[in-house]
């Protein structure tokens, strides 16, 4: 048995989420039937998180364990051949232990959350950014940012379904930057932290956008977060701008 780690890039409108479901197409199902085509089944892949359904992966990472001691590069190939014409691709695979885990070996996760403002409709960023028609008090969207990095109870920006057992965590970094781009004015959220609540970064950007509107100030931020109450927490932004940009190892295991 040989277990791989797995980089990879996905589109998520066409998909119910990253984690197999019934009768429904994830990201995870399409790997496991392109692997299934390669090795006889059934697959189990694990991932370092579990992305909602119109979320993108820009560096998701998985494992899989493989019978056979599969070439890294010569696998990549054959996967991204069976996936065709869905919008998955394996960027990158590597050897690792046999007790490395996607999920539990990893650090931290890293996201994107990309804001378009621009009155016209989006058509080439279609499905990924949100658009907003009108411009954005950067600056008072960080100033608010700046009250949710560190160690808090997030209640107040987590889904009433999250499993997680603590809605305790640990913010590492949520930066707001403002990035000029050919489609127009774009504000870019980065977030990082070993591990996420339920929906925690659509609903810090939901409420974000209204400090950036002027509807709120960033004291009311502030104030929801010390509330603990879901009732809280501002909208929650849609799920099209969101990507999983990345996952740390003490170990990069494609380095």
């Amino acid at each position: 048995m040989v277990r791989i780690a797995l980089k990879v890039e996905y589109h998520g409108k066409p998909f119910a989420g990253w984690q197999r479901q019934a009768e429904q197409p994830s990201v995870q199902g399409a790997i496991e039937d392109a692997l299934a085509r390669l090795e006889p089944g059934p697959h189990t892949i694990a991932a370092a998180g579990r992305t909602d359904a119109g979320v993108h992966g820009l560096a998701q990472v998985a494992h899989c364990d493989l019978q056979k001691d599969w070439d890294p590069f010569r696998l990549s190939e054959a996967l991204n051949h069976h996936l065709k014409p869905l919008p998955v691709a394996i960027v990158d695979a590597a050897r690792v232990a046999p007790d490395w885990h996607a999920r539990f070996s990893a650090t931290e996760r890293r996201y994107l959350f990309r804001l378009l403002m621009r009155r016209a409709p989006a058509t080439h960023l279609a499905g990924l950014v949100w658009r907003i028609n009108r411009p954005l008090d950067a600056g008072a969207m960080q100033a608010a940012a700046d009250h949710l990095v560190g160690h808090h109870d997030f209640t107040t920006f987590r889904s009433s379904i999250c499993q997680s057992a603590s809605p305790v965590k640990t913010l590492d970094e949520l930066r707001v930057e403002p990035v000029d781009t050919l489609w127009g004015p774009e504000i870019h959220f980065h977030v990082r932290a070993r591990s996420f609540l339920h929906n925690q970064v659509r609903s810090f950007v939901g409420t974000l956008e209204r400090v950036g509107a002027g509807a709120w100030t960033p004291d009311e931020v502030r104030a929801a977060l010390r509330a603990r109450s879901r009732a809280a927490c501002g909208p929650v932004s849609p799920p099209q701008g969101l990507y999983l940009a990345g996952v740390g190892y003490p170990e990069d295991p494609f380095a």
